[in-house]
């Protein structure tokens, strides 16, 4: 199976260490240009994100620094959570600006015409395959996180279980009902591991893996962190997850051992977006300009081995084998927007009842 290996990708994004996460009045016209920056800016602006809770605190600080009088109201859920929130708002958008939220939930509500486009000051910096295209941009990219398998070590050994290092490790009939991984429907980690199969595959081979991979799993949970913390504790074996959390479960002192799959991870870019109301509010776009600052993005540099803006002197991340750009396959992300309804639809019918209760 072919990996990510764009040489141009591979020359600007980062690679560096893993740690431990009133209205303005008037309307304002859809514009490319950069609300001019003021520490005086006073208001209040809603912010939608699936970022980590730990993540989130860090990341504001240097924002609450420089824009003090800024009142930031934080609406905090999974992805599947927080995307399904947005569409069911969309004639009436409670949401001022999305941050830190799949890419691919942002392409289905730039479908639904539920995105102001808006280029951030900075953006030129931004990696082209982590900024849309377009002119002014729908969506920016801020960095990518990508499917990993935590595995307790301990619990295999008294099992006397190998490791399991590849998707096909994971459907062997020793691993049945030892692995729990997120519910795609209310997890964009569960999303980006399925839509990985199903490009790494193809769509007939990637439900056939999908089925076998059922009868293998004891749980799909509902946030993308709960399976790298289960098999952390010990209460399953093996969690699929994603890096960030994987590694820091390993750093608490867990006796974890972080899987990247052999064929590749399944990927996504978190990212921002404005939305689109009949008042867009000037400390919005200034949240936006904050968000790929070269502050915010040294702090997204300390959770995540890629981010959107080459930070210099990159090293091998702690918790990776091999420069993780390489890690990940080649994804194409407007077609897993466009197949997202389908795919969810499916799994919900084939698997669904092996789901945590909400």
């Amino acid at each position: 199976m072919k990996k990510w290996h764009y040489p141009l990708l591979a020359s600007v994004l980062s690679i560096a260490f893993l740690a431990g996460c009133g209205q303005a009045p008037g309307s304002q016209p859809n514009t490319q240009t950069s609300t001019k920056e003021s520490t005086n800016a006073s208001g209040e602006i809603t912010v939608y994100t699936a970022l980590e809770d730990d993540q989130i605190k860090t990341y504001l600080e240097s924002f609450k620094a420089k824009y003090p009088d800024v009142k930031v109201n934080i609406v905090r859920d999974s992805t599947g959570i927080i995307t399904a929130k947005l569409l069911a708002e969309k004639d009436n958008p409670q949401a001022d600006v999305v941050w830190g939220t799949a890419a691919t939930s942002l392409l289905v509500l730039e479908q639904q015409g539920m995105l102001e486009s808006y280029s951030p000051k900075g953006i030129e910096k931004v990696s082209p395959e982590f900024k849309d295209s377009k002119e002014p941009a729908s969506w920016v990219g801020i960095d990518a996180w990508e499917t990993a398998i935590a595995v307790n070590t301990k619990e295999l050994e008294k099992r006397n279980l190998p490791i399991p290092r590849s998707y096909e490790d994971l459907i062997k009939p020793e691993y049945k009902g030892l692995i729990v991984m997120p519910n795609p429907a209310s997890s964009g980690t569960g999303l980006l591991t399925v839509n990985g199969i199903m490009q790494l595959k193809g769509e007939k081979e990637g439900w056939a893996y999908l089925d076998k991979l059922h009868e293998n799993m004891a749980i799909y949970t509902h946030s993308g962190s709960k399976p790298a913390k289960m098999a952390a504790s010990g209460e399953y074996p093996i969690g699929i997850s994603f890096g960030y959390r994987s590694i820091t479960e390993k750093k608490k002192g867990a006796p974890v051992e972080v899987v990247f799959p052999t064929e590749g991870s399944g990927w996504d870019v978190e990212a921002n977006a404005l939305m689109k109301k009949s008042q867009i509010k000037p400390e919005s776009k200034l949240f936006l300009d904050w968000a790929i600052s070269d502050e915010v993005m040294k702090a997204y540099n300390q959770n995540f081995a890629i981010v959107s803006v080459k930070q210099e002197g990159a090293t091998l991340p702690e918790g990776y084998a091999v420069d993780p750009i390489k890690q990940l396959i080649k994804l194409d992300l407007n077609q897993a927007a466009q197949n997202r309804d389908n795919v969810l639809a499916e799994w919900e019918k084939r698997y669904a009842t092996k789901s945590e209760p909400k």
